[in-house]
């Protein structure tokens, strides 16, 4: 926080950025896949995530001119292909008969999300370093939230739509849980992954997911 305070006019120049990535990486990507599970299964969202990587290289030459080479290419068909593979257990059939639901759109949604935040993550210099940054984007990314989940528990009745939180021993564990591993490790160590290899090759990590 005393970087947070010391770079003061950084914050306000990066301020739209910030609340971009905030928006994208925690608050699209980390809401839209709760609200896919109430109407689509696992395989689909499996199978519909692994379009992030496809959207992170496409954007990153659209927007960046990054090369893509021959082997890149490869790797992405053979990870797709291993996803489908592992989800329908090697059963073709499963494939073709995948139902499609609303929910569908809302894991498209998030895998655009984070593909936008991949690219730009990358490719939007900041002042800060890397865990003051990764503070500044969870910060948004709540406040991004927020509005929904006053909407969620003040204003839309249980069991129409979402069900009232029930704030106990297992919630908080399971928050804590959140915050430490897939958000401050996972987040972390993604952002350290894409210095070293780009936004288009740390978007293979993704596949690791249906494993």
């Amino acid at each position: 926080f005393n970087e947070i305070l010391k770079y003061k006019k950084d914050f306000n120049k990066e301020f739209f950025k910030l609340f971009f990535l905030g928006s994208m990486g925690c608050g699209i990507c980390g809401a839209f896949p709760n609200l896919a599970g109430m109407t689509t299964t696992m395989a689909n969202i499996g199978i519909i995530y692994t379009s992030s990587p496809v959207i992170i290289i496409f954007l990153s030459i659209l927007f960046f001119k990054e090369k893509i080479n021959f082997f890149r290419i490869l790797g992405l068909l053979i990870c797709i292909t291993g996803v489908f593979t592992i989800i329908s257990k090697g059963n073709l059939d499963f494939l073709i008969n995948l139902n499609f639901t609303i929910g569908d759109l809302w894991v498209l949604g998030a895998a655009l999300g984070w593909a936008l935040y991949s690219i730009y993550l990358l490719n939007w210099k900041s002042k800060f370093s890397l865990m003051a940054r990764f503070t500044l984007i969870a910060m948004f990314g709540a406040i991004s939230l927020f509005p929904f989940y006053i909407l969620e528990e003040v204003f839309i009745l249980e069991n129409i739509f979402f069900a009232k939180t029930n704030y106990n021993q297992t919630f908080l564990f399971w928050i804590i849980f959140a915050a430490i591993s897939p958000s401050i490790i996972a987040f972390s160590l993604y952002t350290r992954l894409q210095k070293y290899v780009g936004a288009s090759f740390a978007g293979f990590t993704l596949y690791l997911f249906a494993v």
